[in-house]
């Protein structure tokens, strides 16, 4: 099944969309969940008033658009900036398997939402080695930084991510580092200015996030630890043949390889540190996971590693279905 994906052609397109259904068969006797938790930014207040209310198919459709939207933007993202040896849609597959990985992930929620977002702001860093005004651009990520955190609060490891990403990319200038510090800035700015002309700037605090170190897997069975083993081992096999072809890429790309290292890192703990969060906020590392895996599906020469990888997630993926359905 791999080698369809593995070049890129129109009717990929068509073979991503049976992909999502299928890895998602399970909602057609159990819709998608809208889950959410108050005061975690605005994407939640959005979810909650005027998503969670709507029918179930109107659900079921908006969950496999956002999956395909950002598979296919994340996907063609890397294509664009030639972050691999050739072109195919192996990134986009990779994310789709993954997100049926968990009941957690296969829920909309703030945390898939943000991936939009987080998709958008990896573009941009991606422009930073040799963009003529890296002052502008980095303005509008630190802009785009600060408003996707008050719209899912855990998204705040962004503002991380961003400065982290600016070191691996661009020697130390200190203006730069001001202009992209001023951009995060500026939303609360504009938040707390209008919180404080209401006369709510008491409320301010429920629009910052909340830091709370727990252990958000009160139960794991053997079937979660058989998912988690095989994202490991997914990830580990990408980031070996990532490693076996990174010596014949460019700088630039090289730098571009090292912010999603870096998107991977500091997304990890995520869900460990954001109180009210769990396996939902894991999602967000997604993105990372599934270029990084991509590598797996896409350099070795014969097809046996990664047709046992995408059979041993199809595995997962039956495992979880049938569980759903049943439940």
């Amino acid at each position: 099944m791999v080698f369809l994906f593995r070049d890129k052609s129109v009717v990929n397109i068509f073979f991503l969309l049976l992909l999502s259904l299928a890895v998602h068969l399970h909602f057609f006797s159990a819709p998608p969940l809208v889950v959410a938790n108050l005061h975690e930014g605005f994407i939640s207040e959005l979810l909650l008033k005027y998503i969670k209310p709507l029918p179930t198919p109107i659900l079921v459709l908006l969950y496999h658009a956002l999956l395909l939207l950002q598979a296919f933007r994340l996907n063609n993202a890397l294509n664009n900036l030639r972050m691999f040896q050739q072109q195919a849609y192996t990134t986009a597959m990779a994310y789709i398997l993954f997100s049926g990985f968990f009941a957690e992930w296969c829920t909309i929620s703030p945390a898939l939402i943000a991936n939009t977002l987080i998709i958008w702001i990896f573009l941009q860093l991606s422009k930073l080695y040799s963009h003529p005004s890296p002052k502008t651009l980095l303005f509008n990520v630190g802009l785009l930084a600060g408003v996707t955190i008050l719209c899912y609060h855990p998204a705040s490891i962004l503002v991380c991510i961003t400065f982290f990403a600016l070191a691996v990319v661009r020697p130390f200038r200190p203006a730069e580092w001001l202009v992209l510090l001023m951009g995060l800035i500026v939303p609360f700015y504009f938040l707390g200015s209008y919180l404080y002309l209401t006369d709510s700037i008491g409320q301010l605090k429920l629009y910052l996030p909340a830091i709370n170190f727990h252990l958000p897997l009160l139960k794991a069975d053997a079937w979660f630890w058989v998912s988690f083993s095989s994202l490991i081992v997914s990830l580990l096999a990408g980031i070996y043949y990532w490693q076996l072809n990174s010596g014949r890429i460019i700088i630039q790309i090289r730098k571009n390889w090292g912010v999603m290292m870096v998107l991977l890192l500091l997304m990890l703990p995520i869900p460990f540190i954001f109180r009210n969060e769990s396996m939902h906020a894991a999602v967000l590392i997604l993105v990372p996971l599934a270029a990084y895996t991509s590598n797996a599906y896409l350099y070795p020469k014969r097809l046996l590693l990664p047709n046992i990888l995408f059979w041993l997630s199809v595995a997962v993926i039956v495992h979880n279905n049938w569980q759903f359905v049943k439940t």
